[in-house]
């Protein structure tokens, strides 16, 4: 294999430099949106399962999108990462769609190179700074369930899927250099590639993998490194394993980190919310969902897979790490794990995450809609009373009036 060049990370606007003194940058907290569908449990809404008892299904309809997005937006989420697959809806579209309902919310979009033109890609990341002025984020997803891969016609193994993901952004960086791109990769070319004009800013680029080709991807053309939420000695290795392969390169790389959350005013509360989502379950669920997650060729589903070992009937029994529930992994591909707790002992979780050299946290929880204001009243004002977390410039988070109460004087 003709291995890629190196190239520079872009100037971006999320850029992290060190305080003064040692010190680290606030952390950036973002949001999901389930372009798949809600619920209140953790089945129902996507991936063609059946809503469970305790909730209707909530369709991915763009009037209940609007209202993820415009909470997330109101207590002080930066972006909302957008997901992409066969069992959700499209994600350029939604988003742009929903940018036009927002004012400041970025969109963190998924999506996969080998399914379009990288420069049609870099093309579409312009248009789409130019008019939400600049609220695009990319993440950037090889494909890890080969059936589905298969069904949107790619037929590429695990492996050479994430070398022509290297090729793909290659092509991307240097059209958004404003340079004129002749490549004949391995899996990409294209001839004379030009952009009229390039993005402004040039979106950050965002990046998962746990196996060894995905980490050398990864350091060479991403500026954020994404894990999925295992516990912190196993992020730690990883931000270990990513902060090597990166300096060898003499780049650096920020890390995010994928997460559920169960915040509520006491952990009681919270651990009895993860129990009812257990009990939830439809019989038979699990095991329908296990035996297909078990085909996945994603090094991280197998991490994943193994934190719950197939489940129990507790849900203090699948706790993996103070606070670190493994639960919603049972009936759910991709981030399998919660944080659940109160608002301190989250908060607590996430400056230790933070403290590891995690920067950016993209947070969910079911539904959508209701969690976004548990974690965005409860939680982000805790780490902000403790210096970690600040509201975004130009959120109502930042300068929200007391509320009042009539008739109750001065």
């Amino acid at each position: 294999m003709t291995r890629v060049p190196t190239l520079p990370a872009p100037t971006d606007p999320f850029a992290v430099a060190p305080l003064p003194g040692g010190g680290r940058r606030p952390l950036t907290a973002h949001w999901f949106l389930p372009t798949y569908g809600d619920s209140r449990g953790l089945v129902g809404g996507g991936h063609g399962m059946a809503a469970s008892a305790a909730g209707a299904a909530r369709p991915a309809t763009l009037h209940y999108l609007t209202q993820v997005v415009q909470a997330a937006e109101s207590v002080g989420f930066e972006a909302a990462l957008t997901p992409a697959g066969l069992w959700c809806e499209d994600a350029w579209l939604t988003t742009a769609m929903l940018a036009g309902r927002t004012e400041r919310l970025k969109f963190l979009v998924a999506f996969r190179p080998g399914l379009l033109s990288p420069t049609l890609a870099a093309q579409m990341a312009t248009t789409f700074q130019r008019h939400s002025d600049g609220r695009l984020l990319l993440n950037v997803v090889t494909g890890g369930e080969p059936a589905e891969q298969r069904a949107y016609g790619d037929f590429l193994g695990k492996d050479d899927r994430y070398r022509r993901a290297g090729e793909f952004l290659e092509v991307v960086r240097r059209l958004w250099r404003g340079e004129t791109v002749d490549l004949a990769g391995e899996h990409v070319r294209v001839e004379q590639a030009r952009l009229e004009s390039v993005p402004d800013p040039i979106p950050p680029v965002y990046f998962a993998g746990s196996s060894p080709v995905a980490g050398q991807i990864a350091v060479e053309h991403s500026d954020v490194y994404l894990t999925w939420g295992e516990p912190p000695r196993q992020v730690a290795e990883k931000i270990e394993w990513i902060r090597g392969l990166a300096a060898a390169r003499g780049r650096s790389v920020r890390f995010g980190v994928r997460l559920h959350v169960i915040a509520r005013d006491t952990a009681d509360a919270a651990w009895a919310q993860a129990e009812a989502l257990l009990a939830g379950i439809p019989d038979g669920m699990i095991e329908k969902v296990q035996a297909n997650l078990a085909r996945s060729e994603s090094e991280g589903q197998r991490r994943m897979r193994a934190l719950h070992s197939g489940g129990t009937s507790r849900a203090a029994d699948l706790e993996v790490s103070p606070n670190l529930w493994a639960g919603v992994g049972l009936v759910r591909g991709g981030a399998g794990t919660a944080l659940v707790g109160s608002h301190t002992e989250v908060a607590d979780r996430i400056a230790e995450y933070h403290s590891l050299g995690i920067d950016e946290f993209i947070l969910s929880g079911h539904p959508h809609l209701e969690e976004a204001y548990w974690v965005g009243e409860g939680v982000l004002p805790e780490l902000g009373r403790r210096g970690l977390w600040t509201p975004p410039a130009g959120s109502p988070a930042a300068s929200a009036p007391t509320a009042s109460i009539p008739f109750a004087g001065r």
